[in-house]
């Protein structure tokens, strides 16, 4: 891999503003670094597909999966003070919320900034500060002076995506990568240095990568793909929420610069056994780092892509970030890198008898 071009696709593919049901530019993106990999389709909830070049149409098909959207808001309503009320899109603590930049798209398709504000301290009332915070109690603001004026100059309207102001950042005396939307815009990233890594290479599978829609709101997105694809395996990519600075020591299981994390179970899917164990000894055989864990919440789309067709064995290669759901994301580029590794490894060595056995 070349470390350098994978930055700063990352870097792109992570500043692309993508709401749920708003991923338009971020698919754009996905195109322009897919360029040359295979051939190149979307369907009408703008999910992204990527058919390998080698692809022979006759051999078992594996699905590379990751999600486009990020965590998001919309906006709700235009107070008279030319404010805007706003809803969540995917899953938010709200006192992560407040005081954030953002950018808000406007009618002309616009990103305008703003900032989230809540009600100052100096005019709360006791009771005020102490009730918990609600999305009614917050609001964007965009400078406007009045509903007129945030309608009529800054083309403001209802039904608009809102997204985080954040701009990826390398560091690269520590191997950090901070920005926003790595849940999962690094798993958008792995399927295409995955694809560029076996380009040219014979293998045993077809292999499809298809970038989802909608996955913060109900893994809606990856319900279509896996009609589409039909695939007989599937690796789902993901950037999984860390642990390592919330848990007690003996439970971390995702802790950065300890390689990917192989979820065992979550809240909607018991991973294959059998393909999860090939995973975790195909790791263990080529050196690669890993983490496998026991989850007891979160999803992926791996929870609709395994009940697809007669049941498809899928594991998750997630790459652990830290403040996942928040406007900033922390993650070690040597885990993006490792989780690319195994995923290679695995599509190098498997075949039609191979995913029987699972």
């Amino acid at each position: 891999m070349e470390k350098e071009k994978s930055l700063q696709m990352i870097a792109d593919i992570s500043n692309a503003n993508g709401a749920p049901g708003f991923e338009d530019a971020v698919v754009e993106v996905f195109r322009r670094y897919a360029e040359g990999l295979g051939t190149l389709k979307e369907d009408h909830l703008r999910n992204f597909y990527i058919y390998r070049n080698e692809n022979k149409g006759n051999r078992p098909v594996v699905q590379l999966d990751a999600h486009s959207d990020e965590v998001a808001f919309m906006v709700q309503a235009i107070k008279p003070d030319g404010t805007l009320r706003f809803i969540p899109l995917g899953g938010w603590v709200t006192s992560n919320v407040p005081a954030h930049k953002v950018w808000v798209r406007n009618a002309d398709g616009e990103y305008i900034p703003g900032i989230v504000a809540s009600k100052p301290p100096h005019y709360m009332t006791e009771a005020e500060r102490k009730a918990p915070l609600e999305f009614s109690s917050m609001s964007v603001d965009v400078g406007a002076i009045s509903r007129e004026d945030a309608i009529e100059n800054f083309h403001i309207r209802i039904g608009e995506p809102i997204v985080p102001d954040v701009t990826f950042r390398y560091d690269e005396k520590h191997d950090l990568m901070v920005g926003k939307s790595f849940d999962c815009r690094l798993g958008c990233a792995s399927i295409m240095d995955t694809l560029k890594e076996l380009q040219g290479e014979e293998l045993n599978v077809d292999i499809v990568g298809a970038c989802c829609t909608q996955e913060e709101v109900g893994t809606r997105g990856s319900v279509i793909t896996s009609r589409v694809v039909h695939p007989d395996l599937a690796i789902v990519f993901e950037g999984c929420p860390a642990d390592d600075t919330c848990v007690e020591p003996y439970m971390v299981q995702t802790a950065i610069k300890r390689g990917p994390m192989l979820r065992h179970v979550d809240a909607r899917m018991i991973t294959n056994p059998r393909f999860q164990r090939y995973a975790l000894a195909m790791a263990e055989e080529k050196g690669i780092p890993v983490q496998d864990a026991v989850r007891s919440g979160g999803s992926t789309n791996g929870a609709n892509i395994h009940l697809s067709g007669e049941g498809v064995p899928t594991i998750v290669i997630g790459i652990p970030v830290r403040y996942a759901h928040t406007h900033y994301g922390i993650s070690a580029y040597a885990d993006y890198e490792n989780g690319i590794k195994l995923a290679c490894e695995i599509l190098r060595a498997i075949n039609q008898d191979i995913i029987q056995s699972f």
